[in-house]
């Protein structure tokens, strides 16, 4: 159940996140589990960049609280994402579709908490998570 995997994964920042500025600039990266996920599931940092540009123009499923779904790999998988005050954009998991149809309602009350988690997140702390290696840049707001 993802509810408890959160947990002991949370720790390791397994998450792709996406910063926007005042000046609409978008950083977006991806994490080690995301990145094997993705790879696993032949999805390209391109095809990321383009699925949060059509997220930030609302063709996505918002199931509130910050959480989106967003469809990927020519609606194969779906992915689970994050947004909190505008500030950050955080890939957080990835499932097929043939596997399961949705999260459940447990799970997505995890997701609300690491929203709202992560809407605390400063740019140091984001800077920090990439010099460490939990975060890598895949693209910037002109590619996305």
């Amino acid at each position: 159940m993802l509810l408890f995997v959160l947990h002991l994964v949370l720790p390791l920042c397994y998450i792709s996140i996406m910063t926007i500025n005042a000046k609409t600039s978008s950083r977006i990266f991806k994490t080690a589990w995301f990145a094997k996920a993705v790879k696993k599931a032949r999805i390209t940092d391109e095809e990321l960049c383009g699925a949060l540009r059509q997220v930030m123009q609302g063709q996505a499923d918002d199931l509130g609280g910050g959480v989106f779904k967003k469809r990927l790999n020519d609606n194969r998988h779906r992915s689970i994402i994050i947004a909190k005050g505008g500030q950050y954009w955080i890939y957080t998991y990835l499932f097929a579709k043939k596997d399961r149809g949705n999260i459940d309602s447990d799970e997505l009350t995890e997701f609300k908490k690491l929203a709202a988690l992560y809407s605390r997140q400063t740019e140091v702390t984001i800077n920090a998570q990439l010099k460490n290696g939990d975060l890598v840049e895949i693209c910037h707001a002109q590619q996305a």
